[in-house]
């Protein structure tokens, strides 16, 4: 910190407090945010030995980004991890070049490091069916099985992330045909609620050793206190050992199989970005890149010149 500019270290607080309260971006990302921008304002405070604050700044070269990229390389991150650091800058450089009114064009125009995108596997309704059934036997306690259980119904009957479900309020319950859901970036949707998400929420509330205030969420930890999403990874993974499956079954599976499984039923993509809160069709369609045959095959069944 001592060896950036103060100057420097304001703008990008500036930033980050727009990022999060007129994006509402997560917490998590802009952790992430503030780690890749202080990493770069680092390396080009001492490439260019001087603590030049906003000029530095305007001033950066393509050499220069060229150098902070192979630095990155040196430390052997994936080009996945590279290619986010960059995102990071430039976001960053797009709102500072507006601002003060300077051409970014050498940082906005670096090229990203190109690198093989990583689709969700879905679990196969029959794993998803066994994986629930197995979940229920893992904890001793009768109100902790049925957590989770409810969390993991939650996932794949309603397509939810895991922060979604394990916000739910208890003023929430219970649960009725829909539900309304506060995602990524604020943005609201309505996701309609199975029969038995309601019940297992139901059974699990009426289980649940502990006094709730309405504004409390429902799902809890062994000691009261809010339910860390780490333990339901545990209980996926040391479940999912016990039956053979793949490091693939995770948490954040389940919500892609919601989708995928929906997909396979004749469900559409404009719905199925609905359910899942995505702002635009190409991230689903990107989701759901693996089942690309089952689009081609509803295509050609239901295009009026493919019949």
């Amino acid at each position: 910190m001592s060896k950036i500019s103060q100057g420097n270290i304001v703008l990008l607080n500036e930033w980050l407090a727009i990022k999060k309260s007129v994006e509402r971006t997560s917490d998590n990302t802009i952790k992430a945010y503030n780690q890749d921008l202080l990493q770069f304002l680092v390396f080009l405070t001492l490439h260019t030995g001087s603590l030049g604050g906003e000029r530095m700044l305007r001033n950066v070269s393509l050499k220069e980004m060229r150098s902070w990229m192979a630095s990155i390389r040196r430390e052997n991150v994936s080009p996945r991890t590279l290619a986010r650091k960059l995102s990071a800058v430039k976001s960053f450089y797009r709102w500072l070049s507006e601002r003060k009114g300077f051409d970014a064009t050498i940082v906005l125009s670096t090229r990203s490091p190109k690198f093989e995108a990583r689709l969700p596997r879905p679990v196969s309704e029959e794993a998803a069916k066994i994986l629930m059934d197995s979940v229920q036997v893992q904890s001793l306690e009768p109100w902790i099985a049925a957590r989770d259980l409810a969390v993991l119904i939650l996932l794949y009957g309603c397509g939810l992330r895991i922060s979604e479900a394990l916000s739910l309020k208890r003023k929430e319950t219970p649960l009725g045909r829909s539900m309304r859901v506060l995602g990524k970036g604020g943005k609201e949707r309505l996701v309609p609620v199975l029969e038995i998400a309601s019940k297992s929420v139901a059974d699990y509330q009426q289980l649940c050793p502990f006094e709730l205030g309405q504004d409390d969420p429902i799902f809890r930890g062994t000691r009261g206190g809010s339910l860390n999403p780490r333990q339901i990874q545990k209980v996926i993974e040391r479940t999912r050992m016990q039956l053979g499956l793949p490091s693939t079954v995770t948490p954040h599976a389940f919500r892609h199989s919601f989708a995928s499984h929906l997909l396979n039923s004749g469900g559409d993509l404009r719905s199925i970005q609905e359910l899942l809160g995505h702002s635009n069709l190409s991230t689903t369609q990107a989701y759901l890149a693996i089942d690309t045959v089952r689009l081609m095959d509803v295509y050609r069944d239901t295009h009026p010149k493919a019949r």
